[in-house]
């Protein structure tokens, strides 16, 4: 664990942080010279510290403060070891940590365990889940009262409107995205394709498809840590909020996954374009898990912005053959590729609690043997469609009472979840546009 610590002498601090519900990195900064003792040892911060809320207080009344003492956890480094974190002027090592308890088990509120909870339900039944992300982005100059797409670095022009798939788009930031797949490769974050996206300075990147799916969501979190952190070294911001602009398409992440045996074969592939039955089980649990799962899909107030018709985001709810209008689309290609696209997460979410609301619904699916409809043909929105929890307080309200949700995550999570969110909405409705805007620019 301490390898890349040994060949990078020059490193005189240490960030040690974990993911808390909002996906927020949470911790310390630490001399490298106790850098053993955080291997052998790990660190401590109280329970309360990864169910903080979106401005980074306490929840009011939470079991884990005042009641409890606000009594300590033990955080222990995950299995990622230390990183360089290049957005900073000095070099410095981050360690990603994760809780426990006093007597090693697992904190039930800390996301990351959420996810390993469910991959150790898959694994129970010799299903081993390969999944990669997408991840859409903004630059942005955030220096003036009005978001703009900054300018080129090479020119010196703002672009005036979208350019999708443009090779030029992509070249006016070639230093940013240099950096940037620089940096991704000296983190082991698996950075593939990058593309101009259909908004103003919008941008995504893949992450590849890996069978070590706490991997590819470390990956997911850490490249967001990552890209704000850049961007800001380059003169601008870059922000994975769901609506930054009213009038531009929102940031979404999309989730792709399949399913192998322990032989690595993927059990979604039928030799054709159709699919095997446990694919459309996993698409019908996905589909059922749908409405309990928007929270985690979209968790903050300006998530509900992009969640509208007809806005590159989906609102029913449903499934289709090669269809990006629907909330899962089973892509074309090589039937030994053959997978599911969760397509309706923006880009603001917590990878961990995402994935392990898609997989764990998927999941329920498999276990109960269900059926999808129909997939349906056409455009989505034009069909009546049960729809997605229109509000955020719905989906609060939704997730609570979910028996799907009750069956991927523990209770304490999903109180925590609940009171979190609630905590927030009663907040949130204090703040202005342009208040709430500068709170989620830089935070999700």
């Amino acid at each position: 664990m301490r390898d890349w610590l040994r060949h990078h002498p020059d490193v005189k601090t240490i960030r040690v942080a974990a993911a808390d519900l909002n996906g927020q990195a949470r911790g310390k900064r630490i001399p490298v010279r106790f850098a053993d003792k955080l291997v052998r040892e790990g660190t401590r911060f109280p329970y309360s510290v990864l169910n903080l809320d979106i401005w980074g207080e306490d929840i009011e009344n939470s079991p884990l403060v005042f009641e409890s003492g606000d009594a300590d956890g033990v955080l222990k480094p995950t299995e990622r070891g230390f990183l360089p974190m290049p957005w900073l002027d000095a070099p410095t090592a981050l360690l990603p940590i994760w809780m426990f308890h006093e007597d090693g088990t697992p904190f039930e509120g800390d996301p990351r365990h959420a996810l390993a909870r469910v991959l150790e339900k898959f694994q129970a039944r010799g299903l081993y889940p390969v999944c990669a992300t997408e991840l859409e982005f903004y630059l942005i100059d955030d220096s003036g009262r009005e978001l703009r797409v900054p300018p080129s670095p090479r020119s010196g022009k703002r672009r005036p409107g979208a350019d999708t798939l443009a090779l030029r788009a992509l070249d006016a930031f070639d230093r940013f995205f240099t950096d940037l797949y620089d940096a991704c490769e000296v983190m082991d974050i698996d950075a593939d394709t990058a593309s101009s996206e259909a908004g103003i300075g919008q941008f995504e990147i893949n992450l590849l498809h890996s069978s070590d799916v706490l991997k590819v969501a470390d990956d997911t979190w850490l490249f967001k840590m990552l890209v704000r952190g850049l961007a800001r070294r380059h003169g601008f911001a870059a922000s994975f909020m769901a609506k930054p602009y009213d009038n531009w398409p929102g940031n979404g992440m999309h989730m792709h996954f399949s399913l192998t045996d322990a032989d690595g074969r993927n059990l979604f592939d039928d030799g054709g374009p159709r699919g095997t039955d446990l694919l459309r089980n996993a698409v019908a649990g996905c589909l059922k898990g749908m409405p309990g799962s928007t929270l985690l899909l979209a968790p903050h107030a300006n998530s509900y912005d992009r969640l509208v018709p007809g806005a590159h985001a989906p609102t029913g709810i449903c499934w289709a053959y090669e269809n990006r209008t629907a909330a899962l689309r089973i892509p074309s290609g090589s039937p030994r590729a053959r997978r599911i696209e969760h397509r309706v997460a923006g880009g603001d979410i917590n990878p961990y609690l995402m994935m392990a609301g898609v997989l764990g619904s998927a999941l329920i699916g498999i276990e109960d043997a269900l059926s999808p409809p129909e997939p349906i043909t056409g455009n989505a929105y034009d069909l009546d469609l049960p729809q997605l929890p229109a509000t955020w307080q719905d989906a609060v309200d939704t997730f609570e009472k979910s028996p799907e949700m009750a069956r991927i995550f523990a209770p304490q999570l999903i109180d925590n979840l609940v009171r979190t969110k609630r905590q927030e909405i009663h907040y949130m409705a204090e703040l202005s546009e342009e208040e709430a805007l500068d709170l989620y620019l830089d935070t999700v």
